[in-house]
């Protein structure tokens, strides 16, 4: 059985769970190594056991426990190559970690097949993951998106769990005190983050595709809610025809570990 579960999931931090059986991945480590070793005590999962780490992009909120971490546990990292050359020269500098990169032919973590697929975000060479479990389950985790590309949509339709970005309310930003306008500039371009009501729109389209396990991530503390996220979804999904608890589960990951993993 399938086991995805968001250990971190904010601007402060981020990193993600996937499991089958005994083996399992990581999807960035950006929390300490301590903080990460007890999330996953706190799952039932063993640090070593895990078989490889999957880096999206290079931003601090998703590898600042990157290097002690694998170097702990000696696990290899794998991102895209221009990220994965930035890590060496930089992040992981100093410490003797297996790295590899990775293409969209994908890698195989000792069953688990990863692949992945080209993100819109001002990043190096920012992606986002599909993971094929070895029980024929489809997982994928898509945060950390300007747009909704035709390319992003590909990959994630048909999954089984899509783990999307849900950042900011657009009038919550807009009306931002806090935010300078090149930082709400930033957020709301091509290469920012996605609102909740694009993640809403992206939704629908996921659930006709046969997608029927959403999870919502990567809130942004100051520019939205998590109930505000999950109306937005929820209302689309609703305008659609789609019942909750019958055609389709809708989960807000929480800023840190839930030990309610999602089984699939």
């Amino acid at each position: 059985m399938a086991k995805f579960c968001p250990l971190f999931s904010s601007s402060s931090g981020n990193s993600i769970y996937i499991g089958c059986g005994e083996n399992g991945v990581l999807i960035d480590v950006g929390v300490s190594a301590k903080r990460t070793d007890e999330a996953l005590h706190n799952i039932g999962v063993d640090p070593d056991s895990i078989s490889a780490i999957f880096i999206t992009h290079e931003h601090y909120d998703h590898v600042s426990g990157l290097k002690v971490f694998a170097a702990k546990h000696n696990i290899k990292v794998l991102s895209l190559e221009k990220t994965l050359s930035f890590l060496e020269s930089n992040t992981l500098q100093g410490k003797n970690i297996d790295t590899l990169p990775i293409d969209e032919n994908g890698y195989d973590a000792n069953g688990i097949f990863v692949k992945p697929f080209r993100t819109s975000h001002d990043a190096i060479e920012s992606c986002g993951y599909t993971v094929e479990t070895p029980d024929g389950r489809k997982i994928s985790v898509a945060t950390d998106l300007g747009i909704m590309t035709s390319t992003v949509h590909n990959a994630i339709s048909g999954s089984d769990l899509v783990f999307l970005e849900s950042n900011h309310d657009i009038h919550m930003l807009e009306n931002s005190t806090k935010y300078p306008y090149q930082l709400k500039r930033r957020i709301l371009g091509e290469k920012g983050h996605l609102s909740n009501d694009s993640c809403a729109d992206e939704a629908v389209k996921l659930l006709e595709g046969g997608t029927t396990r959403l999870v919502l991530g990567h809130l942004s503390k100051e520019n939205n809610f998590p109930e505000l996220a999950y109306q937005t979804t929820y209302a689309s999904l609703t305008c659609a025809g789609a019942k909750e608890d019958s055609d389709y589960i809708l989960k807000i990951a929480k800023p840190v570990w839930d030990s309610k993993a999602v089984m699939l």
